[in-house]
């Protein structure tokens, strides 16, 4: 079979299910014939994945999040504002889209959340079929069991997700755990799609702590948290582009711009991991068996954390505040059922992918 992909742009967690996918599917004996990639004025594409995919990629103009102006959470109002005023910039992505899946002629599309790819489905009648895949599915499904009088912005965060996946013939919703298909929303839970780098990994426990920020501003509470603990070492991973590639504040603390391979080389041997609760990251940490902060930056990542706070992965908060993933760390216990529940991930989601109708 043929497929062709269509990726949000925004963080990594996307483009890391991407390449594990495309690794999965041609190894039994598929091929990916296209992707196609969201893109923002405050994203670059990183190197990884475009050497990594093995398929021509193309990017287009996509809506994304915009930063605030401390770079730390999403500017709701910096983001309606900033989409409304180019709306008109989205109509030839979305023909764009069109047209690259006419040309593909793959049999399926795989859409990794990408808002675009729902409403070219909503405008558009395609013979293709598209499933969605995602985490975010997951919190439509009738038992997740979110308390949404905690999360106010979760009823809209529904609302997108319904949207990206305008036209889907099926959900695929990552999770951390095991759940029965929801038939009636038409979601089918299966594993997170960890790369074979991650599955391949032996953990060792170090005496560093790890960490990832998705947004630099957050750098501030970690500079901070360092000046009163000098003695903890940290490596933190960012999107800074225009930072170097490692940044030595002192002989304890680090800033490294994103590089796939080496992000992972260190998550293996940290003692604990920080990070503002990105799906993909979160899962690895667990797979590795490292204990957690989560620092949520948008209702999305506030879920995940909620989410993995409660299968016992860590602790969530509003900060970097260091200590507290220090104390969690102490009593911590990885979860071996979270291991085999990973394993399976790569046969449950080709049977999935290969049985479209």
């Amino acid at each position: 079979m043929k497929y062709i992909f269509i990726v949000q742009g925004e963080g990594r967690g996307h483009m890391t299910q991407a390449l594990t996918l495309a690794s999965l599917l041609r190894g039994r004996g598929h091929d990916v014939v296209k992707v196609l990639v969201g893109k923002s004025p405050s994203r670059k594409l990183p190197d990884f994945f475009v050497q990594e995919i093995g398929a021509p990629v193309r990017q287009f103009e996509s809506m994304n999040f915009m930063p605030s102006a401390d770079n730390r959470k999403p500017s709701m109002v910096g983001t309606v504002l900033f989409n409304s005023f180019n709306m008109h910039r989205y109509f030839p992505s979305i023909q764009l889209i069109r047209d690259e899946i006419r040309s593909s002629e793959a049999d399926v599309v795989v859409n990794f959340y990408e808002l675009l790819a729902g409403m070219t489905y909503f405008f558009y009648e395609l013979d293709v079929p598209m499933v969605s895949i995602g985490h975010q599915y997951l919190f439509l499904h009738r038992d997740f069991g979110l308390p949404r009088h905690r999360y106010p912005g979760s009823m809209a965060l529904d609302f997108f997700t319904k949207l990206t996946s305008v036209g889907s013939v099926k959900h695929l919703a990552l999770s951390f755990r095991k759940m029965e298909r929801d038939y009636e929303h038409n979601i089918v839970v299966v594993p997170p799609l960890l790369r074979p780098e991650v599955l391949g990994l032996e953990p060792v426990e170090g005496d560093y702590i790890h960490g990832y920020m998705l947004n630099a501003g957050f750098a501030k509470d970690v500079r901070e948290w360092h000046q009163a603990h000098p003695e903890v070492p940290l490596r933190f991973f960012w999107d800074n582009w225009d930072a170097e590639k490692v940044q030595k504040v002192d002989d304890t603390l680090s800033f490294y711009q994103i590089d796939d391979h080496e992000f992972l080389r260190q998550m293996a041997g940290c003692r604990a991991y920080a990070s503002t609760a990105g799906f993909e990251s979160v899962c690895e940490a667990m797979y590795l068996g490292k204990p957690i902060l989560m620092v949520p930056s948008h209702i999305e990542q506030e879920i995940n954390a909620f989410d993995a706070v409660r299968c016992g992965a860590g602790v969530s908060c509003d900060r970097f505040d260091l200590s507290r993933l220090k104390d969690f760390a102490e009593g911590f216990k990885p979860d071996p059922v979270f291991h085999e529940w990973v394993r399976s991930a790569s046969e449950m989601i080709a049977i999935e992918l290969e049985n479209v109708r």
